[in-house]
């Protein structure tokens, strides 16, 4: 015999679609001699029919790409919508570049590696925007002989 009419009746009752009711396959006979909404609620109290848990979409893949992200990975060019300037403004980077650089001056100057007068020209060689980086202080630093002689 059909359970169609039962499922239909179990979804209605259940608040849900006929594809989420779940009839206990050893017990069916019970729920074809089922017929009125009563018998329907009697068997959903003893847990004959059942509602099934509602399909969700895995977050499994989005965890595996969030972590490969905060590990530094999937930001290749092709990833990248928005201009460089959109991204990161240009005064952030400028005030990371130039707290780089006036830190590794300080380093130098502490170290006894450049000397005070040194430290101040490239300081303000700095502030000028002069150097695009660490590197290119060293850089400017070696082939002008700027270290202090030993």
């Amino acid at each position: 015999m059909s359970l169609k009419s039962q499922r239909r009746m179990a979804a209605e009752i259940l608040g849900v679609g006929e594809e989420r009711v779940w009839i206990d396959p050893e017990r069916i006979e019970e729920v074809e001699a089922a017929i009125t909404r009563e018998d329907i609620k009697r068997l959903i109290h003893e847990g004959v029919i059942r509602k099934l848990k509602d399909k969700g979409v895995s977050r499994a893949r989005a965890r595996i790409i969030h972590e490969k992200k905060r590990k530094g990975r999937r930001r290749g060019v092709g990833k990248r919508s928005g201009a460089a300037g959109a991204r990161i403004s240009h005064e952030k980077e400028w005030v990371e570049k130039i707290r780089a650089l006036r830190r590794r001056l300080r380093e130098l100057r502490e170290k006894r590696v450049i000397s005070v007068r040194v430290y101040r020209q490239l300081y303000l060689k700095a502030k000028a925007g002069v150097f695009k980086s660490i590197a290119d202080l060293h850089r400017y630093i070696e082939v002008h002989g700027l270290r202090r002689k030993r």
